[in-house]
Formats: C-alpha cells, sequence, structure tokens
C-alpha cells in the first residue's frame, strides 16, 4: 500500500459508507479503533447533524476516519414519468396507511454546507459518490490535509477522478449493495457493470494513484484476492451491516441471512437509480416501471420505507445487500476487522505455501 494511504489505518479493510442510517459514529470508531477506516456516511444528512456526527466519533475514537459525500444531483426528471409511478403507489400508501414523499426536494443533499463544515475542521479522510468533484474543491481539501477519494464505475471515470486532483478512487464492481456509484445515471446506456475482479484491473492499468476495490467482498480471501488485482485496500459495506454497533434496521440485518431472500438485483424501485438490494415484494411489484428520477423517487418513497419499517414489513423496505449477503456474520465491528485480517493472512500464507511447493 502507498504511504499516504498505509498511514490511515493498520489493516488495507475499510467501512464502506452507507447511507440511510448503518454507518453510524460507534460503527465508524469501532472499525477504526480495531485497525481499519470506518466512514460515517453524510448522505441524507444536514449539515449540523454531519458535524454532531463527526464530533461523536472524535469522542469514540483517536484513530482516523473518514466521511462521505453525496456529489449533487440535479437533472430534472420526466414529470410524466414520475407522475405515472406516484400513481402506481398510491396503494402502497393506503397499505401503509401514510402520505407518499413530496419528490420536490432540492437534489443538491446539502453538498455545499457539508463542505463547509468538513473544511472547516477537517476530518482525514473525505469520498465522493455520484460524480466527482471539481479540482478547486479537491485542491481545498488537500490544503487542509484531507485525503480525497472519488468512487468510480469504469476506467474512464477513474481517469477523470485522478486528472481532477483526486487522492485515490474507490473502484466499485457490479456485486456491491446498495447504489452504483456512477458518474452520470443514463438508462439508454445503461448495463449491469463489471464484476469487481475486472474493473480493478482495468483501473489499475489505466491510473497512477492508489485503488479501493469495493464489491461483494465478505471474507479475507476475497481482499487478498482484490490486493493481487492490484488493489491498495478493500472496501466491505454488506459484511459489517449485520454488525451490533451497525445502525440498519434489525429486520435489514436478518434478512441478509434470511432464506425468505435469496438473491439481490439492481432496482430504481426505491430511489430512481440503480441499486443492489435483496428481491422483496416492493422490487418485484414496482421495480420494473420506476423510472430514471433520482432523488426525486427517493424522497417519494421514503415514507414508504419508514412505514414498512415500523410495521415491521421487510417485504416493503429497501434491504440494500451486496451479492455476497448471505455471508454475512453477526459479530462486533472490532471482532470482525480482525477476524478479516486474519483471514488475509491465512490467504497470504496458502498462496505462498502452494507457489514454493
Amino acid at each position: 500500500m502507498p504511504s499516504a494511504l498505509t498511514a490511515l489505518c493498520r489493516y488495507p479493510i475499510v467501512q464502506a459508507p452507507m447511507a440511510g442510517g448503518p454507518s453510524c459514529p460507534q460503527l465508524a470508531a469501532a472499525v477504526s479503533e480495531a485497525g481499519g477506516l470506518g466512514f460515517l456516511a453524510a448522505g441524507y444528512k444536514t449539515a449540523d447533524a454531519l458535524r454532531d456526527e463527526v464530533q461523536q466519533v472524535r469522542g469514540l475514537t483517536g484513530q482516523p476516519f473518514g466521511v462521505n459525500l453525496f456529489m449533487p444531483q440535479c437533472e430534472p426528471a420526466d414529470p410524466a414519468a414520475l407522475a405515472d409511478y406516484r400513481r402506481r403507489l398510491t396503494g402502497e400508501a393506503t397499505a401503509y396507511e401514510t402520505a407518499l414523499g413530496d419528490p420536490d426536494v432540492p437534489g443538491d443533499d446539502g453538498y455545499e454546507d457539508k463542505l463547509a463544515v468538513l473544511l472547516a475542521a477537517p476530518v482525514p479522510v473525505v469520498s465522493f459518490t455520484f460524480g466527482c468533484p471539481s479540482r478547486d474543491t479537491l485542491d481545498a481539501f488537500a490544503a487542509a490535509g484531507t485525503y480525497t477519494v472519488v468512487t468510480v464505475t469504469s476506467p474512464e471515470e477513474a481517469q477523470a477522478a485522478e486528472w481532477a486532483g483526486a487522492d485515490a478512487v474507490c473502484a466499485q464492481g457490479t456485486e456491491a449493495g446498495g447504489h452504483r456509484s456512477t458518474f452520470h445515471d443514463d438508462p439508454v446506456t445503461e448495463d449491469g457493470g463489471t464484476g469487481l475482479l475486472s474493473l480493478v484491473t482495468q483501473v489499475r492499468e489505466t491510473v497512477q494513484i492508489p485503488v479501493v476495490a469495493a464489491g461483494g467482498l465478505m471474507r479475507g480471501a476475497q481482499i487478498a484476492a482484490v490486493l493481487a488485482a492490484g488493489a491498495d485496500a478493500a472496501q466491505l459495506g454488506t459484511a459489517f451491516l449485520a454488525c451490533p454497533e451497525s445502525g440498519a434496521h434489525v429486520l435489514h440485518k436478518q434478512a441478509l441471512t434470511n432464506p425468505l431472500f435469496v438473491r439481490t438485483t439492481l432496482t430504481r424501485a426505491f430511489s430512481g437509480r440503480p441499486a443492489r438490494g435483496l428481491v422483496n415484494r416492493f422490487v418485484r411489484e414496482h421495480g420494473p416501471y420506476a423510472p430514471a428520477a433520482y432523488p426525486q423517487v427517493h424522497h417519494m418513497t421514503s415514507v414508504l420505507r419508514k412505514a414498512a419499517a415500523r410495521v415491521g414489513d421487510a417485504q416493503g423496505m429497501a434491504l440494500w445487500a451486496g451479492q455476497g449477503h448471505r455471508m454475512a456474520r453477526e459479530l462486533p465491528a472490532g471482532r470482525l476487522v480482525r477476524l478479516l485480517a486474519d483471514e488475509l493472512d491465512a490467504a497470504r500464507t496458502a498462496v505462498s505455501t502452494r507457489s514454493a511447493q
């Protein structure tokens, strides 16, 4: 691992920032304390809430940690398609005895205010999702001593991030749970994405900056594989969802290994942007009809998802999960980090032993 990245954590293990509650201060701090790199997710939070969570992490650990920001999403949605989907969801609103959310919420996610918070009181690492920030923004973080990472899904996006001045890229394979972090959400050119090992290799051959690999990683042997493919560290999200420190809803945690949920898929059903989650009733019934309209659909369905969680109905919740979800382990985050590190060492030793034979 490059020295700048090595200094951030003892092990090449990054806890993915998972917006919507899972990546809470307790989880981020526990991962960092154990030698990984914990992350807060600023998405869907106010600038004040972000400031409070950063302070909480600082009160729990003196180790480096990161914060993830959503890039502004200001492309207008097709009003007709959005209206059609809203009509389709009226039955859900009736069933859960609630109203649909307001889709006309600004799509910038308070980006500028959050930048101000993180530049006024710098954190060790800031990563970006759904696009690449300007060179001025990346230069400002560099001047503040903050290490920057841009999440990418292709070699072209990785090259753009390098040219803009990012310190590293996070290559997100199609196996990853949650939203695909493409710079542009274009349903016309949309495909299933590139698998992680292939993507890491392509990105590694395209850029000179460090590469963090993300997508379906659940075991130390998989971490060893992406490191061998050229990554400098591995980012795991679903692996940490089941930890007691995770802020994920208990039904979400249970669903990861519940035999009722046997597969994942990419769907726009809950947010209007492709995201990988467990296939449940809501995904089956509404996914094929959901328009490309983020964050409008996200805000429209937010009250439905909360209502489903309130009444204990996992079939109406957004159960984001990567393809390796069945391998989730319900362990304290610190213990999981150390177990992954041990598995990584064992995998490396096994490879060395076989090579010497």
